[in-house]
């Protein structure tokens, strides 16, 4: 999936120390090529219809324009992929909403550059083969969806005998929301994996625990897994399910990455395929990579309901599709409608 030629790469900073740290950094990589640089929003757009970069990095916070503004007017009219470089920042959340692909924190005390470096790199190479999808209004869907809870009628699979895993990468954290908000608060228990930078899963779950109709909260060791709560798997810790008679908790623990990740969508869906005796439903969405599809598999064969999402709707088409390939899904369907296909499963059986 990674482009033939290098990547071209415009660098946003109003900062000359970040810009010179992102530069050299990203100069040392063969396959990324950096093109230029700007020091604010109104810079970067006049240098992107003349440079025509291939990705743009992008800070959140500049003078004048800042990069959640100048994504809602560029964006609509010029798609391009945008990678935020940003410090531990909730406004990160807006950008992704207004357009951006992913992001990556910036490295502090704590975190060393080539850390930083190596994550970012990955980033650009999979927002290279972005689509970036846009977004008329955050609201209009959820108008156009009611919810209808699960009780007050019989159920082929009820709440309480259900667990749902849902795993994504790049795109994900907004597609995830596309599905969560179309839920309704008494859902089967819920976990979900998003590859996400440490610090930012606790504000991304307090983020969506606003937006939605359920309880959605960080993962600790041990959480009960229960209707009515989404789990977001805790940055840098694998998550497995873990049964305890009837009961289902989940267990976080620093482990070795799987298929490259820490959480990974694998490690999460080969514990249900292993562990959960109750029904139980995968989901898996937007990311570069083959993480999650494996796993996604055994949970099929173990009788799992797996959904995929589409390729016309994925921010980027590489986790759903290996899952598809190797038959690890029951079905397709874009992230605003996923939510409709998992509860006429949940009522109906098919």
């Amino acid at each position: 999936m990674f482009p033939d030629k290098k990547i071209r790469v415009l660098v946003v900073d109003d900062s000359a120390l970040a810009r010179q740290m992102i530069v050299g950094g990203l100069s040392q990589d063969p396959n990324i090529e950096v093109v230029g640089y700007a020091f604010n929003a109104s810079d970067a757009k006049s240098k992107i219809e003349l440079i025509k970069p291939d990705v743009v990095t992008m800070d959140v916070e500049m003078p004048g324009m800042n990069g959640i503004d100048f994504l809602k007017q560029y964006l609509p009219k010029h798609p391009i992929p945008v990678i935020l470089v940003s410090s531990l920042n909730l406004r990160v959340f807006d950008a992704l909403e207004a357009g951006a692909v992913d992001f990556v924190r910036k490295p502090d005390a704590e975190e060393s550059k080539e850390v930083f470096f190596r994550s970012l790199r990955q980033r650009i190479r999979a927002a290279s083969c972005a689509h970036v999808r846009h977004r008329p209004t955050a609201v209009a869907p959820m108008a156009a969806a009611p919810i209808a809870p699960l009780t007050g009628g019989v159920l082929h699979h009820p709440a309480n005998q259900t667990i749902i895993g849902l795993g994504a990468s790049t795109g994900g954290t907004e597609a995830t929301l596309e599905v969560l908000k179309r839920l309704p608060a008494d859902i089967p228990g819920m976990v979900v994996v998003q590859h996400m930078p440490v610090g930012f899963t606790k504000m991304y779950a307090e983020r969506l625990d606003k937006i939605c109709k359920m309880e959605v909260r960080e993962a600790v060791n041990g959480d009960e897994i229960r209707p009515g709560l989404v789990l977001i798997a805790p940055a840098d810790l694998q998550v497995k399910v873990v049964r305890m008679g009837e009961r289902y908790t989940l267990s976080c623990f620093p482990g070795e990455k799987v298929s490259g990740h820490r959480p990974s969508v694998d490690a999460l869906f080969s514990s249900m395929a292993t562990t959960v005796k109750c029904h139980m439903v995968g989901i898996i969405m937007t990311g570069m990579g083959r993480d999650g599809a494996s796993g996604l598999l055994a949970m099929r064969k173990a009788g799992a309901y797996t959904i995929g999402q589409d390729r016309e709707s994925s921010v980027v088409y590489g986790m759903p599709m290996v899952a598809h390939d190797i038959g690890a899904v029951t079905i397709q369907a874009s992230c605003e409608n996923i939510a409709s296909v998992l509860m006429t499963h949940l009522k109906t059986g098919k």
